[in-house]
């Protein structure tokens, strides 16, 4: 059975960056663009690099849609669907995120 786990609270997580949270024994980034509370969660892995690093990406906005860039080789991931728009063949998995009274909680 799925179920939300809350993982933080909002305020842990600085606009304009992303945090890394084990849940379920998956490693998860998990990403605040701006001051709203929005909020987004991918699969930490970069499969270009095969490291746990997409949470210290930067997060850019290209055509209107937020995207991470990796820290390592530089590739783009979006923030919703997991697609990477430097090699369409390629994606890391995106889960659902919200914020319920303060905290993000994410539904893998």
């Amino acid at each position: 059975m799925s179920k939300w786990i809350k993982v933080c609270q909002l305020n842990d997580i600085y606009p304009a960056t992303g945090v890394c949270a084990l849940v379920e024994d998956k490693q998860v980034a998990i990403f605040r663009p701006r001051a709203d509370e929005q909020v987004y969660a991918l699969n930490n892995m970069d499969p270009f690099a095969r490291m746990n690093v997409l949470s210290r990406g930067v997060i850019c906005e290209h055509k209107a849609q937020l995207w991470v860039a990796s820290p390592l080789k530089k590739q783009r991931f979006n923030l919703v669907d997991g697609s990477c728009m430097d090699n369409s063949e390629v994606s890391v998995e995106a889960y659902k995120a919200r914020v319920t009274n303060g905290f993000v909680e994410v539904h893998l």
